[in-house]
């Protein structure tokens, strides 16, 4: 299981809002590129752009997916993405349970 478990990602977004959030899950999962999609409001995120230091109120994406559907799933982030630069991060799993994992990669294409 540890080498089954390496090959999960948890990958990260930000939206502007619960609205847009729920549409991008609800595609990213239907399309197989998501085994589920988390969505955390009321996030406060303060960052630099084009020189100046700005705030904003954004929901965050918790996306768990696979390592080989990376490459579609960023597409479709950008694809369906209000933002002009989005954020997407993306974090290896080192252990995960044994269901949790079967259900998971059972839940995307490779």
């Amino acid at each position: 299981m540890p080498g089954e478990a390496a090959s999960i990602r948890i990958a990260l977004t930000t939206v502007v809002s619960l609205d847009e959030g729920r549409r991008m899950a609800r595609v990213l999962v239907e399309r197989r590129l998501a085994a589920c999609v988390n969505l955390v409001p009321n996030l406060t995120s303060v960052y630099r752009w084009q020189g100046a230091v700005e705030e904003a109120e954004e929901v965050l994406l918790v996306i768990k997916t696979t390592e080989a559907q990376l490459a579609a799933l960023e597409a479709a982030v950008r694809e369906l993405h209000s933002y002009e630069l989005p954020e997407f991060l993306a974090l290896r799993v080192e252990a995960a349970s044994r269901p949790y994992l079967e259900w998971l990669l059972d839940s995307v294409e490779p």
